[in-house]
């Protein structure tokens, strides 16, 4: 019953409850202002998804209707069928399948992929907010919904041929998990000095190598490898391929023990004489590198999220306790030290908020995003970092076991500040962009 409640928010198209002339909810919203003939510009679905102000004139975290009504319904979907499983699934280091079943069947797997081919339809900026509300509940399952929606479907579908997009994007979106196999053990932050590499034979690829801290890789049933296809060429030979689960020579390696997001799955990925069609290339041959840097990009806005939303869901699991225990007769909460400390946080998740929605506001509206993106992971990351660790001092003794779910965010924080780019790298980042853009009196 509750898996039908939410596929007839998300899928209201679907529902003979919901006549297709009024749509009321986020993902309807969506399909009927991008089908509708007259609203076929940017400004003009602008216009559309407000009545009273454009999405240049409204605050960033002024959400619309179809954007409230799938954060509300993914609240309610990690609050009903996740939460419940998160502890077990952390202490077993494995995702639950009936969370997996209820990602695809919610359309939360698919999120910015076309109707055509059973995706939800809708936004990067809709994308985003989904990867906040279930890091509120668990980061792992939000990190798993981030590589899916923000690296591989969007990947295939800006770049892949029709016969492409038909064959995998209609899976993405129903059944099949992703994963893309960038790093190496000699290429973390300096990506492009990967050692996997693709021969061209005939009319195929031979691949050889491995690729490590793969995310989703246990459950994946397509691979987005990049491998160097042209040596001599440096950076330049880079090419990405689309690699089934079960092409002979593809293997999984031991999954990690890791600190923390434990539910998600990060393997290494083995490449042992893979036969790859040169049909299944993505893109255009020797442009990995490329594609590699602007899905990067796009991907620091969901990691940024997710932080968020960690950030957010520890916050709202500790305050309440500091306005039930009581010391020296009095709520801690009530100390002025304590309420000091509460509004600083609280300060400091609002502005988060506003750097990581103008950024993916900024990224939809097709400007210029870079810098917006690099200090909204980077500010998210080391937000989530102190949350975490001042809501254990406030929980006190409780705060320290695993009774209460504050440990296991202060756990899942850490690799904020790591993957999808480093803190120093974003820094570098910011300072380039900086030094760009220019300086008023120089």
């Amino acid at each position: 019953m509750r898996t039908a409640l939410l596929r007839g928010i998300l899928y209201p198209w679907k529902s003979a409850l919901v006549k297709p002339a009024a749509p009321r909810t986020w993902c309807e919203a969506r399909r009927f202002i991008r089908t509708t003939p007259h609203l076929h510009t940017l400004t003009d679905r602008q216009r559309a998804q407000s009545d009273e102000v454009t999405m240049v004139t409204r605050p960033v975290d002024l959400l619309s209707e179809e954007e409230q009504m799938m954060k509300e319904s993914v609240a309610k979907l990690a609050s009903e069928v996740i939460k419940p499983l998160v502890r077990k699934m952390d202490e077993e280091s494995q995702c639950d399948p009936t969370v997996l079943k209820a990602l695809f069947e919610n359309g939360l797997m698919g999120i910015e992929i076309d109707s055509e081919y059973g995706g939800t339809n809708s936004t990067f900026f809709a994308a985003n907010l989904v990867i906040e509300e279930l890091a509120k509940v668990d980061p792992a399952i939000s990190v798993m919904v981030d590589v899916q929606n923000t690296l591989i479907n969007t990947l295939i579908k800006k770049l892949g041929t029709p016969a492409q997009k038909e064959k995998y994007l209609t899976r993405l979106a129903t059944d099949m998990v992703g994963s893309f196999c960038l790093s190496e053990a000699d290429s973390g932050s300096d990506a492009f000095a990967m050692r996997a590499a693709a021969v061209k034979q005939k009319d195929y690829f031979i691949l050889n190598g491995t690729k490590i801290w793969i995310t989703n890789a246990e459950h994946a049933g397509v691979f987005l490898v990049m491998a160097n296809a042209n040596p001599t060429a440096g950076y330049k030979g880079i090419t990405t391929f689309i690699v089934d689960r079960d092409t002979e020579g593809l293997s999984i390696g031991k999954k990690e023990d890791k600190l923390g997001i434990r539910a998600s799955s990060t393997c290494p990925v083995h490449l042992d004489n893979v036969k790859v069609p040169a049909d299944n290339i993505l893109g255009e041959f020797g442009l990995g590198y490329k594609y590699a840097i602007e899905m990067l990009n796009e991907g620091r806005i969901g990691i940024a999220s997710q932080m968020l939303g960690l950030a957010e869901g520890c916050f709202n699991a500790t305050v309440p306790y500091t306005l039930e225990r009581k010391q020296f007769g009095k709520r801690i909460f009530d100390f002025q030290a304590m309420r000091h400390q509460i509004a600083h946080v609280a300060t400091q998740i609002e502005a988060c908020r506003s750097l990581v929605y103008n950024a993916a506001r900024k990224k939809e509206a097709g400007q210029p995003f870079l810098k917006e993106a690099a200090m909204a992971k980077l500010y998210a990351s080391e937000l989530a970092t102190m949350t975490t660790s001042k809501c254990i001092e406030w929980m006190g003794g409780v705060g320290f076991t695993k009774d209460y779910p504050i440990e296991k965010f202060y756990r899942d924080c850490k690799v904020g500040t790591i993957y999808e780019g480093t803190s120093n790298i974003q820094l570098n980042t910011i300072a380039k962009c900086l030094e760009a853009e220019g300086f008023p009196g120089n």
